[in-house]
């Protein structure tokens, strides 16, 4: 068998077609991306491969496909990050402190996507716990951008954005707490959406912040995002007290659908884009602000109309974030003492040495300043000062989205203010780090669904993603809209040099 195109530049809904006309058979897609992965290790998009347990489950899927099954995912090869604990490979979280851990079960989501037939590469790389927003946090070796792989890949979700980018796999998991999908997804031109807060589960995720975590699609395009979601997403109330018991839906056959008094020349006729003043500002690098307004542009053209809006407490939601998510941290992390599981140290004079030096020695410097952070927001005396005051004004946050909401249908802005920076550049500048998240941030913080869509290039021919943000379980009408954009351009058909 032989495939019209090399595997590697197909997309999941090309894959799904060949591998149903038997252009192409699961093993043999499998094999190829897993020798393409080996070629491209110095790219650090992985972490975890088991050839043996790939090939199986392509194996698998070739019988059901030979039976006569057909499902959007059936044979197609996916990766997930290594936040979501699974049986036939390693869950690390990108840290020493879970080195070679094993789980005896799959994560919800990666369980879901197998059971509609996607075959699992490995698991890619991450910020240690998910905490940081280059990849660079990683205990085991930093992710490179393929655009340009002195420069960062975005985080945490940085090695799942690579991997896709490069063309190591066409679709692949991650999971976005502040903003650790579209960042990524931004800095390495590729489609990724984080649906509504619980939309789907966190059973399995390694948890970070637990109000905050949710997990998403990664991949080239709308339309491959939809298809993933669509396995991905659904209640799971009886495993998970943070799934919303909202019933799953069919994001692919939504991008069908026409919007009422829509055209062929116009399917965005109606739609109102709302343009949050403070995405727009000093603070945004003029690149990014070129490539976001031409992509407003070509909206415009689609048949939206851009309304100007106020998201007044944009620049609260940094500290906010960064008291809420460390006190998560704090309290979901002290798990990791070196007595059921994870890094212990090797030698100790008691209980309280052990419990002191296997958190010293396995846990990296983001994550243990973020510890101390959250332990010191939650600690008497300072509760109410910052951690309740921080929980007040997100609420606030989430009322001033919903006020927008009454003048516009979807908002939509920058991604992030610069395009990727160069590996090491804020290492030793966490607060730059943090600001970098400042247009992502609210939208987690209120729990809302938001996407990045590849749309053009900035400074050093870096791309530039455009954020789409939508009220409650409207990720259908996301995915809807990204797609007629991408019906439009080619941006998201862009591939890095030497990939």
């Amino acid at each position: 068998m032989s495939a019209a195109r090399n595997v590697h530049q197909m997309g999941v809904a090309e894959l799904s077609t060949a591998l149903a006309e038997k252009k192409l058979s699961s093993v043999e897609a499998a094999q190829d991306l897993l020798a393409r992965a080996r070629t491209h290790a110095g790219l650090g998009a992985y972490l975890a491969f088991n050839e043996a347990a790939t090939l199986a489950q392509a194996q698998a899927a070739d019988a059901r496909l030979a039976a006569g099954e057909r499902t959007p995912l059936l044979g197609v090869p996916i990766a997930h990050k290594d936040i979501f604990v699974t049986r036939d490979f390693p869950t690390t979280a990108g840290s020493k402190m879970l080195e070679s851990y094993q789980s005896p079960f799959d994560a919800t989501v990666v369980q879901r996507l197998a059971q509609q037939g996607a075959v699992s590469l490995g698991k890619l790389n991450c910020d240690e716990f998910a905490m940081g927003s280059g990849t660079d946090n990683s205990a085991y070796a930093p992710a490179h951008n393929p655009w340009d792989v002195s420069r960062v890949p975005g985080g945490s979700s940085g090695g799942s954005a690579a991997a896709v980018a490069a063309g190591l796999v066409p679709a692949a998991t991650g999971t976005d707490t502040g903003g650790s999908i579209r960042q990524p997804a931004s800095f390495c031109g590729i489609t990724g959406i984080k649906p509504t807060y619980g939309r789907c589960s966190r059973y399995g995720m390694v948890a970070f912040a637990s109000s905050l975590d949710q997990a998403g699609p990664m991949a080239r395009s709308a339309q491959d995002c939809a298809a993933l979601l669509t396995a991905m997403a659904g209640p799971d109330i009886d495993r998970d007290s943070t799934s919303l018991d909202h019933p799953a839906e069919d994001y692919s056959a939504a991008l069908l659908q026409a919007r009422a008094g829509a055209s062929a020349a116009q399917p965005l006729k109606g739609l109102r884009i709302g343009l949050p003043q403070e995405f727009f500002g000093a603070g945004c690098a003029p690149d990014v602000l070129a490539a976001v307004h031409a992509a407003l542009a070509e909206y415009q053209k689609l048949g939206a109309s851009l309304v100007e809006i106020s998201l007044p407490r944009t620049e609260l939601s940094i500290p906010v974030y960064y008291v809420i998510a460390p006190a998560e941290a704090s309290s979901n992390l002290s798990r990791f003492d070196g007595v059921k599981f994870g890094h212990r140290a090797a030698q100790y004079d008691d209980l309280t040495d052990m419990y002191k030096k296997s958190r010293s020695e396995a846990f990296g410097p983001e994550v243990q300043r973020r510890i101390m952070i959250g332990t010191y927001v939650l600690s008497h005396g300072y509760y109410d000062a910052y951690y309740l005051q921080a929980q007040r004004i997100r609420r606030l946050i989430a009322q001033d989205f919903q006020q927008a909401f009454t003048q516009c249908d979807m908002i939509a802005g920058p991604v992030a203010p610069t395009v990727a920076w160069k590996i090491g550049e804020k290492s030793e500048d966490p607060l730059a780090n943090y600001l970098a998240d400042i247009y992502t941030l609210s939208t987690s913080l209120a729990g809302l669904p938001g996407m990045s869509v590849p749309a053009g290039f900035g400074a050093g021919n870096m791309p530039v993603g455009l954020q789409l943000v939508g009220n409650y379980f409207r990720e259908a009408e996301l995915l809807q809209t990204a797609h007629a954009f991408q019906k439009a351009t080619d941006w998201h058909l862009k591939t890095p040099e030497g990939f």
